[in-house]
C-alpha cells in the first residue's frame, strides 16, 4: 500500500493535556478542527485524535478519529498509531470497506493484548471515520464515544453506544455480569462501563471489540461530521453547525463540556462539509 510505512508519523495528532488545531483537504472544500482537553479527574490526560487528509492510490482519504483510554494511555497511544494503517493495508480495502474494518479492528485488538506486558492493564474506546475522496464516509465504533452526522439539519448518529445492560446477554454467556449499584453506571464486573473496548485484558474474555459500522454518501445536504468521547453532545449539532471554523466549533463544545462539570477527558473532532 502506498505510504504506509510512513503512516506512523503521518497520522499522529498532537496530543497533551489541551490541543487544538484544523485543516482541510487539498481542494480547500472540506475543513477539520480538534479540540482536546484534559477533564476534572485526578489522572493524567487518556484521550488521543487522529484528524488527517492523505493521498493513497489516486484517492484521498479523510481519516479521524477519537480514542478514549481508560487505566493510562498506553492503549490509545497504540491505537492512534496503528488502527489506521493496519486498516488500509487490509487487503480487499478498496473493494469492501466494512470487511476490511471489521478485520483490522479484531487484529489490532489481539495485537494490543499480545503486548500487554509493555501497554498495561488498561483498554480504549475508539470511534473511527474514512472520508474516501470526498463522497462515502465510513463509520466504525466501539465503546460509547460517539459520531454524529448532521444532514439538512437533522442529527444522524453513525455510532452505537455499547452499554453493559443493552449487550447484558453476550456478557453473562461468556460468564461475566453487570453491576447495576445505586448512583453508578452499569458496569461489566462491576468495573468497565462499556460493554465493548479495546485491550482490557483481565476482561476480554466478557468483552468484545468488534466494531458497529454504518456507511453513507456525502451530498450537498450534509453539513458537519463529529467524533467525540462521551458527554459531550448536548447542543452538539447546533454548535457545530452555527459556528463555521470547525476548530472554534470543536473548541466551543470542548469547552461548553467543561463548564457543565465534566470530569472526564473531552475530545472532539469536527469535519466540516461543503454543503
Amino acid at each position: 500500500m502506498d505510504k504506509l510505512c510512513c503512516f506512523g508519523s503521518q497520522l499522529v495528532g498532537g496530543r497533551s493535556s489541551s490541543s487544538s488545531g484544523k485543516g482541510k483537504n487539498h481542494e480547500g472544500l472540506i475543513k477539520y478542527g480538534f479540540s482536546l482537553i484534559k477533564g476534572k479527574a485526578n489522572h493524567p490526560m487518556e484521550d488521543y485524535h487522529v484528524a488527517r487528509f492523505v493521498q493513497i492510490q489516486r484517492h484521498e482519504l479523510g481519516l479521524f478519529a477519537i480514542y478514549d483510554g481508560h487505566l493510562g494511555d498506553s492503549v490509545p497511544s497504540y491505537l492512534q498509531k496503528n488502527l489506521f494503517p493496519n486498516i488500509l493495508k487490509e487487503e480487499g480495502f478498496w473493494v469492501d470497506p466494512s470487511r476490511a474494518i471489521s478485520k483490522a479492528y479484531e487484529r489490532t485488538d489481539q495485537a494490543i493484548l499480545s503486548h500487554s506486558p509493555d501497554l498495561g492493564r488498561g483498554g480504549s474506546t475508539a470511534v473511527t471515520a474514512i472520508l474516501i475522496d470526498g463522497q462515502r464516509l465510513w463509520v466504525a465504533n466501539v465503546g460509547d464515544s460517539r459520531a454524529v452526522l448532521s444532514r439538512g439539519g437533522q442529527a444522524i448518529q453513525m455510532s452505537t453506544d455499547h452499554e453493559p445492560n443493552t449487550e447484558r446477554g453476550s456478557i453473562e454467556d461468556k460468564g461475566g455480569f453487570v453491576s447495576n449499584m445505586p448512583g453508578d453506571v452499569p458496569r461489566v464486573n462491576g468495573q468497565l462501563a462499556v460493554s465493548r473496548a479495546f485491550g482490557d485484558k483481565s476482561l476480554k474474555s466478557h468483552l468484545r471489540s468488534d466494531p458497529d459500522i454504518q456507511n453513507c454518501s456525502i451530498d450537498y445536504n450534509t453539513e458537519v461530521l463529529i467524533l467525540a468521547s462521551d458527554g459531550l453532545w448536548k447542543e452538539a449539532v447546533d454548535i457545530a453547525r452555527r459556528i463555521k471554523d470547525p476548530m472554534k466549533a470543536a473548541k466551543q463544545l470542548t469547552a461548553e463540556a467543561l463548564n457543565r462539570d465534566s470530569k472526564d477527558d473531552i475530545s472532539c473532532v469536527v469535519v466540516r462539509f461543503r454543503g
